[in-house]
């Protein structure tokens, strides 16, 4: 080896070398390309020409050849400090080790922070100026121009200049390390996938009866609104049975056909809805064209043995696929994470057209920061964006207040004319009620759906219904046994057997169910309007004979996570006549969210933290990483030894802990709180392995058509 050539990367046969300026320059092209999306290539190749000079030094070039590990990611982030190019130097100095916060003045060299690390000495890199012709300083990019004013605008750059760095540096250091570049990329362009689907509906056209006319009408409406729409935030409010899924995708790829736009994100809050979904947009443009990310997927990493499931393995880390089926944890998460891992997907979101799937859950707790990052994305990233749902959560107030002048456009013709025609049941207020009245309506009823707010009370309104074709749906059923009651609750109600089903609102979460009479405990009206949609879903009934009953239990008291989603319920039966009227869902969150108060839409102060620090850090990347968690469950699963799940356990007691056992026992896992859990305990029923393992070694204590028992020796009960 040249003692002379400065070396960035060493192949592992140790026969081929890469040096520090092919590295740089190869990053600096690539990160350039990524920027160009949304209008700061030059910013992103300047970040990649100046983020590994720290290996033109001496201690680094002696640790590439089996010397000690030694920092070089902060002799970049210092050069552009200097520069006064501080986005560039946070993505420079966390291209490794994730975005640091920016910190406090009186942060010492010691310091994880940014302003620590400007303090640090650190080897000269006298190399570089002979190795590297670094251009004139980049110009201030049109989005640090428009959001100079706020700093969570100006973060939220760092964060997508941070993406472009941290995805060129790692596709070309892979590049080498294969000598070939891997298979990534790839997949039809947006034109080809938009004649897909108009060739795939084609048959649908002229349509059959009244109901797909409506159906068909609003599919032409997403399609012509697509073709013509600028780049911006839109609504497409479809009522139940409408054909949402299918109209929503015509009118992204008709926007990014007509605009030149690179993919399509869908962003789902539900893995069984992402699943349905993923389907339907595979079966109408190819698999091979669509990547379903979240956690209970896992594809192939042998290339050999499946190159399209290599492929998207590998696209999973970049979202490189022409369109992207996540979820909205693995979605927001990654838009307020520092890791160089989360982050390298974000510049795929630029030039995208962004759907928000049942965009009525996105999280209360973190409305505020979601929304703010959704108005970003449009206002400065070339994307469009488009909350999909039959209730639309009202936010234009919080657009008007994160981000003046951008309006929420409906795609859905005569909206109003649309909801009475797609309308399908008769909503009725019964308000106090008896347990066992309720009981007693559902065992005389011979198909019905039922669903309420606790597991609890499922697992006792169960107890008194007939054995035969009566079902309890909770998770307290593992996965698996639940998929199992759902084949057969669909086979009985298309065959006209008795049918009754008490279920939590898990049943309201995309499942495909069909029942011609309804009972749903007091809740949020969003979830009482999913639970109507479980209702006369096919249309074969009248409304006035497809009841959906609003009921509450005498002596119950309203789980605390819900009250107030109760509360602005009943404020919208006393006084809507409708409460199913767009009118009516627009007071219902507004008043929601009145009652939750401003704080709550941003409980950890994300936005708050960025404008004016975060416990006196500026710019806390890393501090609003660690606080923005969408799912803050106390449960830990318990994994029961029963079919599949115990061969997997066998292999857990062996000593595996891979992320594919871990997905393939979720499907005989079920959560559990932690005052069941210690009563699990006391009872002897359930056995630790380490920190996160549970194994159920008491099978009385599961049923397969209940589940796990919360009457363990005491007969206490958590409510939840």
């Amino acid at each position: 080896m040249d003692p002379m050539q400065y070396l960035a990367h060493i192949s592992e046969d140790g026969q081929r070398i890469q040096t520090v300026r092919e590295h740089l320059t190869g990053t600096a092209e690539r990160a350039a390309a990524f920027g160009t999306a949304f209008g700061c290539g030059e910013q992103a190749y300047f970040a990649g020409l100046l983020h590994d000079i720290g290996k033109y030094s001496d201690a680094f070039q002696r640790r590439i050849r089996g010397g000690k590990k030694v920092d070089h990611a902060t002799a970049g982030a210092q050069e552009m400090n200097r520069r006064r190019q501080t986005p560039a130097a946070f993505a420079i100095a966390g291209h490794h080790s994730g975005l640091p916060d920016g910190g406090g003045k009186s942060d010492t060299a010691a310091e994880p922070t940014l302003r620590g690390r400007m303090k640090k000495e650190i080897a000269p890199c006298g190399a570089l100026q002979d190795e590297i012709d670094l251009p004139p300083d980049p110009p201030v990019p049109e989005q640090m121009k428009q959001t100079k004013l706020t700093r969570f605008g100006q973060a939220f750059y760092t964060r997508m200049l941070f993406s472009c760095l941290v995805d060129a540096d790692y596709l070309d250091t892979e590049a080498f390390m294969n000598e070939t570049p891997p298979l990534r990329g790839g997949g039809a362009g947006m034109e080809e996938l938009l004649q897909k689907l108009k060739t795939r509906v084609a048959g649908w056209f002229p349509p059959k009866n009244e109901l797909n006319a409506r159906r068909c009408a609003i599919l032409q409406a997403c399609l012509d609104k697509g073709a013509d729409a600028q780049r911006g935030l839109y609504s497409l409010t479809v009522p139940t049975g409408g054909g949402k899924t299918v109209s929503s995708l015509a009118f992204a790829l008709s926007m990014a056909a007509a605009r030149g736009m690179d993919r399509v994100i869908y962003v789902i809050p539900y893995t069984s809805i992402i699943e349905q979904n993923a389907s339907v947009f595979s079966d109408f443009l190819g698999s091979e064209n669509v990547l379903e990310h979240h956690s209970s997927v896992e594809y192939q990493v042998d290339e050999s043995a499946d190159p399209e499931a290599y492929r998207k393995a590998l696209a999973t880390e970049n979202w490189d696929m022409p369109v992207v089926v996540t979820t909205a944890v693995q979605f927001f998460e990654s838009l307020f994470a520092n890791r160089s891992s989360r982050c390298r997907k974000l510049h795929s979101l630029a030039n995208s057209v962004i759907i928000f799937d049942e965009a009525q859950n996105l999280p209360l707790p973190y409305l505020r920061p979601c929304t703010a990052a959704i108005a970003q994305l449009v206002q400065h990233y070339r994307a469009a964006a488009v909350l999909c749902t039959a209730t639309q959560p009202a936010l234009q107030d919080l657009f008007d207040d994160l981000a003046p002048g951008l309006s929420i456009q409906e795609i859905c013709p005569d909206l109003s004319q649309q909801v009475l025609a797609f309308r399908r049941t008769t909503l009725q207020n019964l308000g106090e009620r008896e347990e066992e009245e309720i009981g007693s309506a559902l065992a005389d009823t011979r198909q019905v759906l039922c669903v309420v707010n606790r597991r609890k009370t499922a697992q006792e309104l169960y107890s008194a219904l007939p054995r035969e074709g009566s079902y309890c749906l909770t998770t307290l059923l593992c996965p698996a046994h639940r998929a199992r009651l759902l084949a057969e609750i669909r086979q009985r109600l298309r065959d006209g057997l008795p049918c009754r089903v008490v279920s939590t609102s898990l049943i309201e979460a995309g499942v495909d169910v069909d029942f011609p009479v309804v009972y749903r405990e007091m809740t949020g009206l969003d979830s009482i309007l999913q639970a109507a949609g479980r209702c006369n879903r096919e249309g074969k009934n009248p409304p006035e004979q497809s009841p959906v009953y609003i009921f509450r239990l005498k002596g119950q008291r309203i789980p605390e996570m819900i009250q107030t989603n109760v509360s602005a319920t009943e404020s919208v039966l006393q006084h809507f006549e409708d409460p199913a009227s767009p009118e009516a869902i627009e007071a219902y969150f507004r008043f929601l969210r009145k009652l939750r108060g401003r704080e709550a839409q941003d409980k950890e102060g994300i936005i708050e933290g960025f404008e004016h620090d975060m416990e006196g850090r500026v710019f806390p990347f890393a501090m609003a990483a660690e606080r923005f968690q969408l799912i803050e469950s106390p449960a830990v699963t318990v994994y029961l030894p029963r079919e599949e799940g115990e061969a997997l356990i066998a292999r857990l007691r062996e000593g595996g802990r891979s992320r594919s056992l871990f997905r393939k026992l979720g499907r005989y896992g079920v959560p559990v709180y932690p005052d069941h859990l210690k009563r699990l305990q006391a009872a002897g029923a359930v056995q630790q392995l380490d920190e996160e393992v549970w194994i159920l070694t008491d099978l009385r204590c599961y049923d397969e058509h209940t589940g796990l028992t919360m009457d363990v020796e005491t007969g206490a009960a958590i409510m939840i």
